[in-house]
């Protein structure tokens, strides 16, 4: 029996996790939460790097998160469908950790897996709660098991958050989990070609966006979140601030 978590965090791509909700993560392995990690493809189409370099990159950066687990599902990059094959290996990993919550990428944004993989990955939350669909894993058949929220984190494009994260007293180890992609973004050390995300900009971007999104609720940092399920509450006790 694998260990249950409760938030399972997805990336189409490593290093997605980390730019999207990595301060999220940090915050709620404070608490006590257990999160794991999967990545669906090996981001072998990359520009730098390769799928090795990411595989070792990805590992210190679950180090730094403190992450219960990290697995990759070794789709294959770009070509990934939203199909029944890759749906079930969604399901498998799913109904293995049992999570609450599952963190995923943007509906919608500038590379495609992006919003392929955020559809991809809900739909198989909810088929995986269907106990009539069987899965197998390690020669054991699975328990139906479906999280009770898809929280889609915010990437490249703007899109007007559902909610936010205060993030603020982990955004530096946030910067940290991302730097451990020494291939990917600014390293002058590095005799690779430049892209999108290589540049200075691009990594003051992510401060940028960070500190947009805490003013928003009056802190310093925070990560932002779609989710298409009504988030309810049943007391203002968290909005009210206690004398005595």
């Amino acid at each position: 029996m694998f260990e249950k978590l409760d938030i399972l965090a997805f990336g189409v791509h490593p290093d997605d996790v980390e730019l999207g909700c990595s301060g999220t993560i940090l915050a709620c392995v404070a608490e006590g939460k257990k999160v794991g990690i999967v990545d669906l493809t090996q981001g072998e189409l990359g520009t730098r790097g390769s799928a090795e370099t990411r595989k070792e990159e990805a590992a210190e950066a679950a180090k730094v998160l403190q992450a219960s687990v990290r697995e990759n599902l070794k789709m294959a990059d770009g070509f990934f469908q939203n199909d029944e094959k890759h749906q079930r290996k969604v399901i498998e990993v799913i109904r293995k950790y049992r999570p609450e919550i599952v963190l995923c990428n943007a509906l919608e944004d500038r590379h495609p897996d992006h919003g392929r993989s955020a559809q991809l990955v809900e739909d198989a939350a909810f088929l995986s709660g269907l106990r009539k669909i069987e899965t197998v894993v390690e020669a054991e058949l699975q328990d139906a098991w479906r999280p009770k929220y898809i929280f889609h984190y915010l990437q490249d494009r703007f899109l007007q958050p559902d909610f936010v994260f205060d993030i603020s007293d982990y955004f530096d180890k946030k910067l940290q989990s991302v730097l451990c992609y020494k291939t990917q973004f600014f390293n002058p050390d590095l005799n690779e070609p430049q892209t999108y995300i290589s540049s200075p900009a691009f990594f003051e971007s992510i401060r940028a966006r960070s500190m947009m999104l805490g003013k928003r609720i009056g802190v310093q940092y925070a990560e932002g979140y779609i989710t298409k399920k009504m988030i309810g509450v049943n007391t203002f006790n968290s909005f009210i601030q206690h004398t005595t």
